[in-house]
């Protein structure tokens, strides 16, 4: 009883001092040394529903970049590969899991593997997983793997990210003799797919979630791809066709600076490049823009942002690093040999047809990838908390389906449990013109062990030799950074939060009934 009371009694000289109890918690915290030798994790584990058998378990020295660790390499059955790193000196009790992208095939981390979430570098044990196949590595759009393998389809699409918060959990009670204090988890693309995944059917697994430029319609995703890869514009025309909207719009949210703030602000018309356009290239230029259609019906909750032109090169142009365009390899693959149901007929990128009637037979076997439930009230209930965020300018994935999914789950109204950054600039999860880098997971980690729920994140924008040119504060949806009138519009310290520029983001489109289809949950 006395210890309570001089902790309360800290915590509100901390609050008068201007520190939030909090950071004194996170600055009291000792670290968890481990209770077994990094070789006794080598074994199998009974895990419900996910046996394992680890293979390896080695100690990696300390590096400039990582902490000294047990790196662990195992299988969850039937064939899901993953790797766990524990943290031998460092460890304080978090379990970071992230998820990966595209088709998976082999276990990713992403960004700084072990990241600073407390007052120590690499205090957070971590893990990912390749969800269930290999993907041959000269060819990372291979499908082949799902053609006649329904297990292999499930584990991706819903399993593999469960099964693995289990297994991680196990492992870490071995090794450090008690399961994690809190858990987190952190994916984009793919990867943030599955954390709404994880949000909306296992909401236990995960205290924090952090879902960026979510794939969450699997259903109208595979087939905007497609769209995609059958409106290529050359490259010369990109850039023509990007100056020329920046020229037109950059100033439109009140402030020139080289990025668009709101790109539906903007109402260019490729049509005013008649002569620098040929009529075909103004008319894919247009279909880019406005997204896929059948007769007035929207197939995709979206289309291409204006401002954004720039990184189609990447996306719908073939590339050294991947021998082609990723939308044609990622719409090609999925519709030859995963999206459709096994033993039905299929299609391929060449033959795939923009109908309704095409988009509904998606459905039977895309409905169980698809991350669209508006019911999250036992994540809500649970005490978890929700951050999800999408570039403006993203090229793969536009963030007005992610903007229609928010308006559907929360009423336009900002909740306690959830917020939403849209990011401007910002391209498919990383880069962009100005701004192009966004990570939340330090505020995250204070909303969930402080209850300081986040009111900015500020998103930084690096120049080609990887120096911070420019910051800027992205403000909770919808809220948005105006300039202060005074300083550099580089520094984030001369922007403040005002009010966004009141768009309705309900779209109308053929998969609304998918927002109430919540799909199969593995055990």
């Amino acid at each position: 009883m006395h210890r309570r009371f001089l902790l309360a009694g800290l915590a509100l000289a901390l609050v008068a001092a201007g520190i939030s109890p909090a950071a004194a918690s996170e600055s009291a915290e000792t670290t968890v040394r481990p209770v077994r030798s990094c070789a006794d994790l080598v074994r199998s584990y009974d895990v419900p529903d996910a046996r394992t058998r680890v293979a390896s378990a080695v100690v990696v020295p300390a590096t400039a970049t990582d902490p000294e660790h047990c790196a662990v390499k195992g299988t969850i059955e039937p064939n899901i590969g993953f790797e766990l790193k524990l943290p031998t000196t460092t460890y304080r009790g978090r379990y970071l899991q992230y998820g990966c992208g595209g088709f998976c095939g082999a276990v990713m981390f992403f960004g700084q593997v072990f990241p600073e979430c407390g007052p120590a570098f690499g205090d957070a044990a971590v893990a990912a997983t390749d969800d269930g196949h290999e993907a041959p590595p000269e060819y990372v759009f291979d499908t082949k793997w799902a053609a006649n393998n329904q297990q292999a389809r499930d584990d991706y699409f819903f399993r593999a990210p469960h099964a693995l918060s289990k297994v991680s959990k196990r492992i870490i009670s071995v090794f450090y003799g008690a399961e994690p204090r809190k858990s987190y988890f952190s994916g984009c693309s793919n990867g943030g797919r599955e954390a709404l995944l994880l949000a909306q059917r296992y909401p236990h697994d995960f205290d924090g979630i952090i879902a960026g430029a979510p794939a969450f319609t699997y259903t109208g995703l595979i087939g905007y791809q497609a769209w995609l890869a059958r409106n290529v514009i050359p490259q010369d025309k990109i850039v023509l066709l990007h100056g020329a909207v920046m020229k037109a719009c950059d100033g439109l949210d009140g402030l020139v600076d080289g990025q668009l703030e709101d790109p539906r602000l903007c109402k260019f018309d490729p049509g005013s490049l008649a002569g620098q356009l040929t009529p075909d290239e103004i008319e894919r230029a247009r279909r880019l823009y406005a997204g896929p259609a059948d007769h007035g019906v929207r197939l995709y909750p979206g289309g291409q942002a204006y401002g954004s032109e720039l990184s189609w090169s990447s996306w719908i142009h073939p590339s050294p690093q991947f021998g082609e365009a990723i939308a044609a390899g990622l719409a090609d693959n999925a519709l030859k040999h995963l999206v459709y149901p096994i033993g039905k007929p299929h299609s391929s990128l060449a033959t795939f047809e923009f109908t309704v009637r095409e988009f509904r037979r998606l459905v039977p076997e895309t409905v169980k990838a698809n991350a669209m439930s508006l019911d999250l009230r036992e994540f809500r209930r649970s005490g978890g908390k929700l951050i999800i965020w999408h570039g403006a300018g993203d090229q793969a994935i536009p963030v007005e389906g992610t903007l229609d999914y928010w308006q559907r789950l929360t009423g336009g109204r900002t909740p306690d449990w959830a917020r939403l950054f849209v990011v401007p600039s910002i391209w498919h999860c990383q880069g962009g013109d100005t701004l192009t880098d966004f990570d939340p997971f330090k505020e995250l980690v204070s909303w969930v062990e402080g209850g300081q729920a986040p009111h900015r994140v500020i998103a930084s924008g690096r120049n080609a030799a990887g120096n911070v040119v420019r910051t800027r504060p992205v403000f909770p949806y919808p809220l948005r950074a105006k300039y202060d009138g005074s300083g550099s519009v580089d520094d984030a310290a001369n922007f403040v939060a005002a009010p966004g520029f009141g768009f309705s983001d309900r779209i109308r489109w053929a998969g609304e009934d998918l927002y109430h289809r919540p799909g199969p949950v593995a055990p």
